[in-house]
């Protein structure tokens, strides 16, 4: 195997493995924000498993300029593609809230008519009268929602959050003792 790496395609299969490394890490570090006590050790053990294939190999061949760009190379791209996947799974919730001058009610009705929980709330900003709506989704319908509410008022302001937690509502309908 040695030898494998230390040949012309050593620097290529380095890359590859830090890639899957570093995108490892990269869903490790998402998961473990998310709590996800199962999954989290088992990308861990992987993870670090491909890394110490891979710096050992890069470590045994520094004399090689080919072998150290794959690594760094590997490195920037698996960030890249860890960023990539996650965003695909578009794993957990947010939080939107919706601020409108004009069309808050309009754009609370027609998330609801889309299946979405609204909460709204009057309030004063700096150019005066709001309407503050506030809705939880799950991550994959950010899109939706944000289109539902630009089109019915292109001024709104918007922000995006991710919760850290979250007890009851009706997403979660659970009876209290």
């Amino acid at each position: 195997m040695t030898e494998l790496f230390a040949g012309p395609w050593g620097p290529l299969l380095i890359f590859g493995l830090r890639v899957v490394d570093v995108t490892l890490a990269t869903l490790r570090m998402l998961l473990t924000m998310r709590d996800r006590r199962v999954v989290v050790p088992v990308i861990g053990f992987f993870e670090a498993l491909i890394w110490v294939l891979a710096i050992g190999t890069a470590i045994q061949n520094l004399q090689s300029p080919l072998h150290i760009l794959g690594y760094a190379g590997g490195f920037a791209s698996g960030t890249v593609v860890g960023l990539w996947v996650e965003g695909k799974l578009a794993m957990g919730l947010a939080t939107i809230r919706v601020i409108s001058r004009a069309e808050g009610e309009e754009i609370a009705n027609a998330l609801r008519a889309e299946g979405f929980g609204v909460t709204e709330f009057d309030g004063y900003g700096r150019q005066g009268k709001v309407e503050l709506l506030m809705t939880l989704v799950k991550r994959r319908q950010i899109g939706h929602v944000l289109k539902i509410a630009e089109e019915l008022d292109d001024d709104a302001f918007i922000s995006v959050d991710e919760p850290r937690t979250i007890r009851r509502g009706w997403m979660f309908a659970t009876r209290r003792k």
